[in-house]
């Protein structure tokens, strides 16, 4: 995944002003120094033989610390410009994802983004874009020839397309050795095939964050994904058929009612919450518990603290809830049952994210930024739910 840095920026500079070299410094949140940039290739037009000077007026977010972010990205640049053009909403944004909550569309407008983007030997793909920063830009001491912006735009291309192929190849990696549908699949097999789904998932990602939203974009999104390719007329009449068969089925069951859970499952596969919701029993016990130590990091004016092992704590431990939600929801709510030998493989994802905040747990105890009796708290509740997955892993793994 490509690295979004716009909210960590304080401020920087993007020095342009000798052809075909690219430098500057981010100054970014967390960081004790500034970060150094030593690229090759010219900026966009707008930017080109100019040093640019930014600065982000906005409450900024320190950098994460693991994976490192490399103090001296050396590499190629993609597109420098700072006319890219975007939609940014006219009315605050509580107001607007207000409107986007209840189906409605907010007022928006066309407005020019700093958009800089490089790829780096030591981190992949860097991309900073925002429509808010103040920005200083010096006179050209060149212009690029007709030739020399074509030459660039290339360039810009080639570095995505090297970025692209790092995405397809990953693709790839997880979809060698994946078993035949129509074979018997145990958990190792649907691991392999969430790898492939997660790998699929940062794919399409960086594409839309690369073409936006347009229908131009759409298409070459499903291009590049792979969802595009010339039908015959027989093929695209079964293609059809295909859809409206599902969408009388999707329209059937949503005029269902829901399935009532099994009475004497209650308490073992199902719990109803203070609002009447189904969930499993264990991960209600989750969820509810992240929060209950979240929300007692928030009264300790720790809700945004910078230390990215107390984040990890508890991040992971919310991130463990949701993957037992997917894991478990189905089996609560009484619908079609899962593969057990699917439902292990959810189940082992969950146990990593649990793991993962026993680590920063770990990791944070020492530096007595937590309560000992809270961290000896945690410590016991992460264990209990730690075997309690184990246990349902045991229980599945003896499901035919």
């Amino acid at each position: 995944m490509a690295w979004r840095i716009h909210d960590s920026v304080i401020r920087g500079e993007i020095d342009n002003r000798v052809k075909g070299i690219v430098r500057g410094k981010l100054w970014l949140a967390g960081l004790a120094d500034p970060v150094k940039l030593d690229l090759v290739g010219n900026a966009c037009p707008d930017l080109a033989g100019c040093l640019l000077k930014f600065k982000n007026p906005a409450q900024t977010f320190p950098m994460r610390k693991k994976p490192a972010f490399n103090p001296l990205q050396r590499g190629k640049i993609g597109n420098l410009s700072a006319s890219q053009k975007v939609r940014v909403f006219t009315i605050p944004m509580e107001e607007a994802f207000a409107m986007i909550d209840r189906g409605e569309k907010p007022p928006e407008r066309m407005a020019n983004a700093l958009y800089l983007e490089w790829f780096s030997e030591g981190n992949g793909r860097v991309v900073i874009e925002s429509a808010e920063f103040e920005l200083n830009i010096s006179a050209p001491e060149w212009r690029l020839t007709p030739a020399e912006e074509r030459q660039r735009a290339k360039d810009a291309e080639t570095g995505w397309e090297m970025f692209s192929k790092q995405l397809n190849d990953e693709v790839e990696k997880q979809k060698r050795g994946q078993k035949d549908p129509e074979a018997e699949w145990n958990e190792h097999d649907y691991e392999q095939l969430m790898k492939e789904s997660d790998a699929r998932t940062d794919k399409y990602m960086e594409l839309q964050e690369k073409y936006g939203d347009s229908e131009e974009a759409e298409e070459k999104i499903a291009k590049e994904m792979g969802w595009v390719r010339e039908l015959t007329e027989e093929e695209a009449e079964e293609e059809r058929k295909r859809i409206e068969e599902m969408n009388r089925i999707c329209e059937e069951a949503a005029n269902e009612p829901p399935p009532e859970p099994e009475p004497h499952r209650e308490g073992i596969d199902w719990i109803r919450d203070k609002h009447g919701h189904i969930h499993h029993p264990l991960q209600h016990r989750c969820s509810e518990s992240a929060m209950k130590f979240w929300k007692q990091t928030d009264k300790l004016g720790l809700k945004k603290s910078e230390d990215d092992d107390l984040q990890e704590f508890i991040g992971e431990w919310l991130t463990t809830g949701a993957k037992l939600a997917g894991a478990l929801d189905g089996i609560a709510e009484n619908r079609a049952s899962a593969d057990p030998a699917f439902t292990v493989a959810c189940l082992k994802r969950a146990l990593d994210h649990l793991h993962k905040s026993q680590a920063g747990l770990a990791a944070v105890a020492p530096k007595k930024l937590l309560p000992e009796k809270m961290v000896a708290e945690a410590r016991q509740e992460l264990f209990a739910l730690r075997e309690g997955i184990l246990k349902l892993m045991d229980e599945f793994r003896g499901r035919k």
